[in-house]
């Protein structure tokens, strides 16, 4: 369970990103949501890293959710802000997935 937690913190910091993204897009209130969005997301996503660090090592723990944040982070970069995606772009963030599942399997 703690490990699907820790996937959701990762998802709820890929989404405070993407609201930040949005919110330098945006102009007037809609900024102003954008921003709420931001805050709403990181509270979520730091309680529950803080929840899955009582049970799992903070080291794998952090190093998995903010594993999960690049990537998602890259990956919305590329299909919502319209980034670019080069080779070593995601020939780096595929090293990075690798890494996320190794640290899986090794963790108690």
């Amino acid at each position: 369970m703690n490990w699907i937690l820790l996937i959701i913190a990762g998802l709820f910091e890929v989404a405070f990103a993407a609201c930040l993204g949005k919110a330098k897009e945006s102009t007037g209130n809609e900024t102003t949501y954008w921003y709420i969005g931001f805050l709403i997301c990181l509270a979520i996503s730091m309680y529950l890293l803080v929840k899955v660090s009582q049970e799992l090592p903070i080291g794998t723990a952090y190093a998995v959710w903010t594993g999960i944040g690049a990537v998602g982070t890259v990956l919305v970069g590329i299909f919502v802000f319209k980034e670019p995606a080069t080779f070593w772009r995601l020939f780096f963030i595929s090293t990075l997935i690798i890494s996320i599942v190794g640290l899986k399997f090794v963790a108690n």
